[in-house]
């Protein structure tokens, strides 16, 4: 029984075995038909065409084999230049290419190996098996031709596989100089036909860049360069920097100085600064790097090898101390016609709003003359007239100058004082003339406040007479605190990134004296910081470790002390690595203190360099739940913003993270949400931000919305912006009752129509290239002491808000002529296009309107010449820029 299936399992094989053998012989044959029917004429003819050369190749007779691999070679390079589907032979050949390759390992060494290696080469491209990197084996063993002629998917192929393979090599420490050359043919085939970026990948494989400079010319600078300076804000240091440093070396080796100049103030370079003024000969073109300068807010002394000849230095080194800043912005005043003064009430609108806002307007707070006092001053900055500090005493009568400073209470006459110079902005020679006046008061406030008015006249604005410290210095060491914070608070903003050493040794003794109060050790420490930013200073460095390390107990836990660890980042503003000693030092900090001072240095080292693992630590450190009432996190979400600002793509993934936070994070850290949102897109109004903020400005906790407020104003610093201004305006009425509120919302109210909208407190500059470190400085302070809003700003040190002068810039772009008088040219203003990589030349603006210079530019446009008429001395219209006239423009008419 049990043998009977068997057998009849035994036999059914023996009886189908015909059928099974059979079906996969006819099965290929009928598709081979089949294919061959698809097959047209011509292609079926060149499949037996090359199956006949593949039957050659293989034929005792090298003759045969000569003209075989020719025809083959022929054949396959003609099909490779159209690249839309894989090449005819290509196909074709696939089933042969074992066979090839097989032939290949048996035939003894001779040109026709090397021929049939080119060729196994190419076939490889679409045949080998994945990793096996047999195009660059072959391509290696071949007849080293020219790389070019088998086409362009073959060489990025090539390419390809050449990064693996150095992986591989430099891992085992294998030599690979062969590669080498290849890398060599391949850079000058892609440098050739427009695919630099290609080249630059490749080169950054095989980390040797320098080969770049020697293949570039005048036709491919730009994009390469374009591309490298693109690439560097995502590579891991210190490959940034090389790459920069490439491009700084493509810049000079193709005289486009303005970019090289450019590369070098990223750098921080003063060196190759240095060298653009000494490799360009043009005193114009020098004129343009000394704008590019001012506006980057750099100390710079020119010396006899920038500049030989006396006169021509002392006007270059005039435009490098920004002393015609005022009378440009003057200029673009008067031509968009908005010289007339405002007054804080053309500000707040309560005409628009219900009834009750505007019947508790009426009452005379100091708190609301306070908060009228910045909104003026906010609003007429740098116009040299308002309506309630310069105000002839004749024609308003009764409220001239003198008596709004007296509707102001106290420390209010400080920041009132102060106010005029905001006022006179970049205009020394009145600007002094008028505060003097304020000098003579017997109110010790008042001289505070114009001590603090001299410096913000000064700000940004250089002299050789250096009057600010002439006036400030010998009130720094007065008896009363708030005429010393005035001194000192104005000797900072006056001398911001000077690193001057008269100051230094002015200023760091008050650190060491035991006597001093903490509010007057407070904004010592900041003063210098501004003045050192970014320098990495030993000596300030230590006397401001050693003021902290001096504070009692209970001083640690005063607001003010946060300053502190701020103004030791400062120093180090930027600097990435460099701060790490002074980071271990703060390690040995009272524990009350010692976090709060790492993540506020690290956040300033790392300020505007977009390091992800630097963003990924501190949104590690605000995820912890903390049981005692540190403070850390504050410092930590703002230094979120401050690293992620660098670039775009961070800045959207930041904002997102930050979103998280307001959900999950400890009330400390939804506090500084809404300042590190206002950081992210600081004149820059984002709708998704501003929902945001709007949410928040409504919160329970009023710290949270107080910061929301502020934040409101910073996002649309200087823009106008209408969507803002009416959610202030209902704000105003829905906080009418809270003093404290109603004083943040005004501010906000000021902020937004900064300079009447002519000004922005965006640190960047350049098409978002260049981060200037005095505006960062002045606005993370501000953030920094928002912290705490209400002990600092809402308590007696409200003139903090004077440090956003830093950042004060016009938003212009101002055309002159090359006698640096105003010129105006018409100009298509338009949203910035991103076009690194893109083949061609694309458009860079899209969406332009077309006007005449002056202009302003809003976050993100950019601007491009109309005309032909002119040359612009700098690529970047931004700012002061120098026109020169086109000697081969001939007039249609």
């Amino acid at each position: 029984m049990e043998q009977d299936p068997n057998s009849t399992s035994g036999s059914a094989p023996a009886r189908e075995e015909p059928t099974t053998v059979k079906l996969p012989p006819k099965d290929p044959k009928k598709k081979d038909e089949k294919k061959d029917e698809d097959l047209s004429d011509e292609d079926l003819a060149l499949k037996q065409q090359l199956e006949l050369y593949v039957e050659r190749v293989q034929d005792p007779d090298s003759g045969l084999q000569k003209t075989a691999l020719d025809n083959m070679r022929q054949e396959i390079r003609t099909s490779t230049s159209s690249m839309t589907s894989v090449p005819k032979p290509l196909k074709f050949l696939r089933p042969h290419y074992a066979t090839l390759k097989s032939y290949y390992e048996t035939m003894v060494e001779s040109d026709l190996k090397k021929f049939l290696a080119d060729i196994l080469s190419v076939l490889a491209m679409t045949m080998s098996a994945e990793g096996e990197r047999e195009s660059l084996k072959y391509r290696l063993l071949g007849s080293e031709g020219e790389i070019g002629s088998w086409g362009h998917e073959y060489v990025r192929n090539l390419a390809g596989e050449i990064s693996q393979e150095y992986a591989k090599r430099q891992s085992e420490e294998a030599p690979f100089d062969d590669l080498m050359e290849l890398v060599q043919q391949i850079v000058a085939f892609h440098m050739k036909h427009n695919a630099e970026y290609e080249a630059v990948d490749l080169l950054m494989e095989v980390e040797d860049l320098d080969l770049l400079v020697e293949h570039v010319d005048n036709t491919n600078y730009k994009r390469t360069c374009l591309y490298l300076t693109s690439a560097s804000r995502y590579l891991a240091g210190p490959d940034d920097m090389v790459v920069l440093d490439i491009a700084y070396a493509i810049y000079m080796k193709s005289e486009e100085y303005p970019l090289a100049l450019q590369i070098a103030l990223f750098l921080d370079n003063m060196q190759y600064v240095k060298q653009v003024f000494t490799s360009c000969g043009d005193v114009l073109r020098k004129k343009q790097f000394c704008y590019m300068l001012a506006r980057h807010g750099l100390t710079f002394e020119l010396d006899e090898e920038m500049a030989q000849d006396d006169e021509e230095r002392e006007a270059l080194q005039e435009i490098i101390n920004n002393t015609k800043l005022s009378e440009g912005y003057l200029t673009l005043a008067r031509d968009i016609e908005v010289m007339e003064p405002k007054s804080p009430e053309d500000i707040y609108k309560v005409h628009l709003l219900d009834g009750r806002a505007s019947a508790g307007a009426s009452v005379d707070s100091a708190r609301q003359n306070l908060a009228a006092t910045f909104v003026n001053a906010f609003v007429n900055a740098g116009f040299g007239q308002d309506k309630l500090m310069t105000a002839p005493s004749e024609a308003s009568s009764g409220t001239s100058s003198g008596n709004w400073l007296f509707k102001n209470k106290e420390h209010g006459k400080a920041s009132a004082a102060a106010s005029l110079g905001m006022i006179l902005l970049w205009d020394v020679d009145s600007g002094l003339s008028q505060i003097d006046k304020y000098f003579h008061s017997n109110d010790n406030h008042v001289i505070a406040g114009a001590l603090l008015g001299v410096g913000i006249v000064n700000c940004g604005i250089k002299n050789e007479c250096d009057p600010a410290l002439a006036l400030l210095a010998e009130y720094v060491d007065k008896e009363d605190s708030s005429v010393r914070i005035g001194a000192i608070m104005g000797l900072g903003l006056a001398y911001a990134g000077a690193q001057n050493e008269q100051i230094r040794s002015k200023l760091t003794p008050i650190l060491g004296d035991a006597k001093a109060s903490l509010d007057v050790i407070a904004f010592t420490a900041i003063s210098l910081g501004l003045v050192y930013v970014g320098s990495c200073n030993e000596e300030v460095a230590q006397a401001i470790i050693f003021a902290l390390m001096d504070r009692s107990e209970s001083e640690l836990g005063e607001p003010l002390t946060r300053l502190l660890p701020l103004a030791l980042g400062l120093l180090y503003l930027g600097k990435q690595e460099s701060v790490e000693a002074t980071a271990e030092v703060s390690k040995t900090f009272n524990e009350k203190i010692r976090k709060y001072c790492d993540l506020t240095l690290l956040s300033c080292a790392y300020a505007g360099t977009g390091n992800v693992l630097k963003v990924q630590h501190l949104l590690g450190q605000c995820a912890q739940h903390l049981e005692k009432g540190e403070t850390h996190q504050g410092p930590a979400v703002l230094g979120i913003a401050m690293v992620a600002m660098a670039e775009e793509l961070g800045l959207e993934m930041a904002i997102r993270s930050l979103e998280h936070l307001l959900q999950y994070g400890e009330q400390n850290i939804r506090r500084a949400v809404p300042l590190a949102l206002g950081l992210l897109c600081i004149s820059n109004p984002k709708v998704n931000v501003m929902d945001t903020l709007s949410r928040l400005s409504h919160d329970t906790d009023s710290e949270v919305a107080m910061a929301a407020i502020i934040s409101l104003g910073v996002i649309g610093a200087g823009t106008n912006n209408a969507r803002i201004a009416g959610m202030l305006r209902n704000l105003s009425s829905y906080y009418y009752k809270e003093a404290t509120l109603l004083f943040c919302v005004r501010i906000a109210q000021g902020l937004v129509h900064l300079g009447k909208g002519l000004l922005t407190l965006s640190p960047y500059h350049s098409e978002r290239f260049l981060l200037s470190p005095t505006a960062l400085a002045g606005i993370v302070t501000l953030l920094h002491a928002c912290l705490d809003m209400k002990a600092i700003i809402l308590g007696k040190y409200h003139y903090v808000l004077y440090f956003l002068v830093l950042a004060m810039q016009p938003r212009m772009l101002m055309t002159v002529d090359e006698n640096l008088k105003a010129l105006p040219v018409s100009v298509r203003v338009g949203q910035a296009v991103d076009v690194v990589g893109q083949a061609g030349r694309p458009k860079t603006i899209t969406g332009f309107q077309t006007h005449t210079t002056p202009v302003l530019l809003a976050s993100g446009d950019r601007a491009e010449l109309a005309t032909d008429k002119y040359i612009p001395l700098s690529p970047i219209l931004e700012g002061f820029v120098i026109l020169k006239e086109n000697p081969d423009y001939r007039d249609d008419q």
